[in-house]
């Protein structure tokens, strides 16, 4: 390495000798042209599946939620940029080029046999890949669980949203019925239909089932879950309970409009139903899961706590005074 001799017979390092940060950050900035070109080829090759999504998001009430996910996952990843930073950028070919050809596949698989959800599934799976082959497996664990939350974006398949739809729809009904009953109004239920007082009926059709609220509310959860600083397990009981809680609300909200068309109006009720019932029972379910979480503070009282772990006993240990030689 060549060196400069002073007059003092001082060596110092060339200053042509670039340090390692420096590199390290010219190395980063390498990837991004690579990383643009492939997020730009994979955009114009998955453009009628983002399409269909768009026109799946506006078309459809039940998964109208879906369009914030991709927003919400551009926030919580810049609000993880320095700690994405900091994680070392080495490409991970294997792993990552056999996540992007499962995707290719269930892309083909999709195209072939007419199967939207696979080309939707398709896309994320390409950006999961994308990620672990450009970035590595660093990156990729940091930012592993804001791209799972990439799949809320995408609507239920015909099979599974039939299977969720029907069970959530007599449940809706069912459940209004009985707190109708508790609250001594006379009614009747034939299937999907319920009677007030023999003479009003009110039918919870399809769009009545709660299916937008529950993905709405899933969707909610997962960012709540991700954004507090909790132990896993109450973040998965809090996503979890976020099937419930919304199931709960969907029925309160078929029992106050009940309630409106049988002491106010037909009209109020379903104004209410429609155009108040989301603005007031986003932010109540928003309040019971935090409720949950400070029920879980609690309930819940950490083993340090309750009794001195090994740390606090050196700590005493260390404090107590040595005893003199003398003694």
């Amino acid at each position: 390495m060549p060196v400069i001799v002073t007059d003092d017979n001082v060596q110092v390092r060339d200053a042509t000798r670039v340090p390692r940060r420096t590199r390290r950050g010219d190395g980063r900035k390498l990837l991004i042209l690579p990383l643009v070109t492939l997020l730009a080829i994979t955009l114009w090759s998955y453009w009628p599946t983002v399409l269909d999504l768009l026109h799946e998001w506006q078309g459809n009430d039940n998964y109208s939620a879906g369009q914030i996910v991709p927003l919400v996952a551009v926030f919580l990843i810049w609000r993880e940029r320095r700690a994405g930073w900091r994680a070392r950028f080495t490409p991970c070919w294997p792993s990552g080029m056999a996540l992007v050809v499962l995707a290719q596949v269930a892309h083909v698989y999709g195209l072939l046999f007419l199967r939207q959800a696979a080309e939707r599934y398709a896309l994320v799976l390409t950006i999961l890949g994308l990620t672990l082959l450009i970035a590595g497996r660093q990156v990729f664990r940091r930012l592993f669980w804001i791209l799972l939350f990439l799949f809320l974006m995408v609507p239920l398949p015909g099979v599974a949203h039939n299977l969720i739809a029907g069970p959530l729809q007599r449940l809706a009904t069912t459940g209004s019925v009985v707190l109708l009953e508790a609250v001594g109004v006379s009614v009747g239920q034939q299937g999907n239909v319920v009677l007030l007082n023999e003479r009003t009926p009110i039918a919870v059709a399809e769009a009545c089932s709660g299916l937008r609220m529950l993905t709405a509310f899933v969707i909610v959860a997962a960012f709540i879950a991700y954004m507090v600083k909790r132990p896993r397990w109450q973040k998965a009981i809090l996503l979890a309970s976020s099937i419930p809680v919304a199931v709960v609300c969907n029925i309160v909200r078929i029992f106050v409009t009940a309630l409106l068309m049988l002491h106010v109006s037909n009209e109020v009720g379903e104004k209410f139903f429609h155009d108040c019932a989301g603005l007031v029972m986003m932010p109540a379910a928003v309040l019971l899961l935090f409720g949950e979480l400070w029920l879980m503070d609690k309930l819940i009282t950490p083993e340090s706590a309750a009794r001195p772990g090994r740390a606090d006993i050196c700590v005493r240990s260390a404090r107590r005074p040595a005893r003199r030689a003398s003694e």
